[in-house]
């Protein structure tokens, strides 16, 4: 089939019914027509496969798609069939292809009826398979999703770094394609090295996707946080994206068990399994997909309303593409991220094992999504600085359209810091990253400030007056604002640019910073940050909660126990919220389980259903999050194996756990109220001495909190383990 006669709208209309191009779609077309290579940055939703789609149709030859997944490939693949062109016109080359399939696509590509043929780099290197591309005639190759061959791309994968290599070995003279979603300025480099495309013209769309809103939500009964969004958005199509298969799985049963139409979605699953629960989301029979970052790419659902990552990403080129499957239609799309501090400390201690230079790449990448997440500028700003576009938050559009703009943070003057700031960065010669700049400035006498000697420097703790988080904001809001740079190639160190060459030799008369959102104390403080007020069920009823802390306190004398041991504050809170009137109601309580509700639970639900009648209260029972009775096997496990006395470690081992989540699961066990006896354990670990201590201490304690124990104890005594194991102990002997 040969169509170079049409003109290009010609055949934009007959092969896709698009009366119009869309953006830069002509000219990148146009450019690929000409036997030129091309870059092609644009965002999801922008048109990029059409892209390579329209000139792979109207040239003689076949079309090379180098893309990384095989459900992104079936998905392409229906997708220009369904135009209504010949089924033919479009194939993958595979390993999930049998031999006689394989015949006949190299059949229709040899008869001059494929137009595009997809393929995995790992298929490209087959030698078999590079003899029959030789022997065929190929019209250009395409290298979807680029970014995969960049370490700084977020999803690195090193045989995408082969292509240039496998691209020669067909044919020297192919025009080359690269296009990609998202790529810094540093990755679009990383591409056009590698493939040897330095000369190629490069087409970059804007970033901005102004109908998305993004937000950052501190991660707080994050289960009740998603039941509540979700059900006030009902019917809306939505993804969640979790790090970990077992928690995809954990949160879709949570939402099923809620009344909400949800499905899981990872690579553990058989690709069956996978197929169908995509195209139930495609069809509307679910509303939600719970997902690994592995679902998506390629999804054409133009109506997905919310992208909620559960999890903080690893990258923020990760965290940008997955939002960019909200509203590609242009509707309303809402991008909400939970944050705690803790789940990055998990994914530093992912990369230890790996090598120096790969730790590093992950540690300058995580380091950008803190800084997002904590960031209290216009989060659209700092997204689009990112990626090397300059943004005006005032007019530009998508204004006002992230929680940053909508309740903007306290402002400060800070242009006399900044002074110092500088002085510390060129006094250091401008070799350091923000960390080692900041502990100079405070005065923190680090074993790296103390090995370049920075401790004997008139520099040294010139800003010890400032809080070292200011210090922080201030260095994120420069760097936005273009006065100074992080060094990719050095892993984040800091330089000063021309700008702020400029500032220092004429230092403006003010300079504003915003405070950065502190989420470490708002998640010490839950109390009052449970959930944003206008979309919480009811509020906390604080005449209740009195009660219930006075009727604790009661039971805590007669038991001859802390209070705490009854039943946290979390607990009172969460009854004070949900007026539970039952056993089994009592037992959906945050840290309510079983044991404790069967052993403390007959008073209190007495006396909040004396509270309900007397003031005729409507109960806010569709926000009572339902949890999923066992939900695996794991705790079940744990529980059998430490009845059999199997050490710790080697449970923790056999499930493939860090021992500090043995430890969090085995809080969860006791603060729900099942007893545990670890003694077997603790016995062989800790002195005798040690327990009779914490023992008391938490005796007479006002608090469970470890940290607190840790403190008032000594954390040269103890460690953060030894406490958490006596304090399960102390919870299992004395309160279950």
């Amino acid at each position: 089939m040969k169509t170079t006669t049409m003109s290009l709208d010609e055949a934009l209309k007959e092969f896709f019914g698009f009366d119009s191009f869309k953006g830069m779609q002509r000219d990148v077309v146009q450019c690929v027509l000409d036997g030129s290579d091309t870059f092609v940055i644009m965002p999801t939703g922008g048109g990029k496969s059409l892209c390579y789609q329209l000139p792979a149709l109207i040239q003689d030859g076949t079309a090379i798609i180098i893309s990384p997944l095989i459900a992104l490939m079936k998905n392409q693949v229906d997708s220009i069939r369904s135009f209504g062109t010949n089924d033919n016109i479009a194939h993958f080359l595979n390993s999930s292809l049998n031999k006689t399939e394989i015949t006949q696509v190299k059949s229709d590509v040899t008869d001059g009826f494929t137009k595009m043929l997809y393929m995995a780099p790992e298929s490209l290197n087959k030698q078999e398979n590079l003899d029959f591309l030789r022997s065929v005639k190929i019209s250009f190759v395409a290298v979807d999703e680029a970014h995969c061959i960049s370490e700084w791309g977020h999803d690195f994968r090193p045989e995408y770094r082969r292509i240039k290599e496998m691209i020669k070995g067909i044919d020297v003279t192919i025009p080359v394609m690269a296009l990609t979603a998202t790529a810094t300025p540093k990755v679009q480099s990383d591409i056009q090295k590698n493939l040897a495309m330095v000369d190629a013209k490069v087409f970059k769309a804007s970033f901005n996707r102004p109908n998305l809103f993004y937000e950052v939500r501190p991660k707080i009964e994050p289960e009740k946080q998603l039941i509540r969004y979700i059900k006030e958005h009902e019917g809306k199509s939505g993804i969640i994206y979790c790090l970990s298969r077992k928690k995809v799985e954990e949160i879709a049963e949570t939402l099923q068990v809620n009344g909400i139409k949800a499905l899981a979605y990872h690579a553990g699953f058989d690709a069956g399994t996978r197929s169908r629960h995509q195209d139930m989301f495609l069809m509307e029979d679910v509303d939600v997909i719970v997902a690994t970052i592995a679902f998506g790419m390629g999804i054409d659902k133009p109506d997905v309303r919310f992208v909620v990552h559960y999890d903080i990403p690893k990258s923020l080129e990760g965290y940008y593409q997955e939002t960019g499957r909200a509203g590609r239609d242009g509707g309303e799309g809402r991008c909400i991220a939970f944050y705690d501090y803790k789940d990055v400390e998990k994914l530093e201690k992912f990369m230890h094992g790996k090598p120096v230079a790969e730790q590093e790449v992950g540690r300058q990448l995580l380091d950008e999504v803190v800084s997002y997440a904590e960031t209290a500028i216009s989060r659209r700003k700092f997204l689009l600085n990112y990626f090397g576009e300059s943004w005006d938050e005032v007019s530009g559009d998508g204004a006002n359209m992230d929680d940053n703009s909508v309740n903007p943070k306290e402002k400060v003057e800070f242009i006399t810091e900044m002074k110092l700031l500088y002085k510390v960065i060129k006094g250091t010669k401008e070799r350091f990253k923000s960390k080692h700049i900041i502990n100079v400035l405070a005065g923190n006498n680090t074993s790296e400030v103390s090995t370049y000697r920075h401790n004997t420097s008139e520099l040294f703790g010139i800003g010890k007056e400032t809080d070292a988080k200011m210090w922080m904001a201030a260095i994120r809001q420069a760097i936005v604002k273009g006065y100074l740079y992080k060094d990719i190639e050095t892993y984040g160190v800091l330089k000063v640019t021309a700008m702020g060459n400029d500032f220092i030799a004429n230092p403006p008369d003010s300079f504003i910073v915003h405070k950065d959102h502190d989420y470490i104390s708002q998640l010490k403080n839950a109390d009052s940050v449970i959930i944003n007020s206008k979309s919480s069920g009811a509020a906390m009823d604080e005449v209740l909660l009195k009660l219930l802390k006075e009727l604790r306190k009661k039971i805590s004398k007669q038991k001859n126990v802390p209070p705490f041991v009854v039943f946290q504050d979390p607990s009172l809170q969460d009854m004070a919220n949900q007026y539970p009137i039952t056993i089994d109601e009592l037992k959906n309580i945050q840290g309510v389980g079983s044991g404790k509700a069967i052993k403390f639970g007959k008073p209190f639900i007495e006396l909040i259903l004396d509270y309900v009648e007397e003031n005729d209260i409507e109960r806010p029972q569709d926000m009572v999050v339902k949890s999923v009775v066992n939900k695996s096997g794991r705790k079940v496990y744990i529980i059998q194996g430490i009845d059999r006395k199997i050490p710790l470690v080697d449970i923790a081992k056999t499930k493939g756990m860090e021992f500090d989540e043995l430890l969090e699961e085995l809080e969860h066990i006791i603060d729900s109220g099942t007893r545990l006896n670890i003694d077997y354990y603790i016995n062989d670990e800790i002195d005798e001495d040690k327990q009779d201590e914490v023992h008391n201490y938490f005796m007479e304690a006002e608090s469970p909190d470890v940290d607190e124990a840790l403190e008032e104890l000594g954390s040269d005594d103890y460690t953060t383990e030894e406490i958490r194991l006596l304090r399960i102990k102390f919870m299992s002997e004395i309160a279950n």
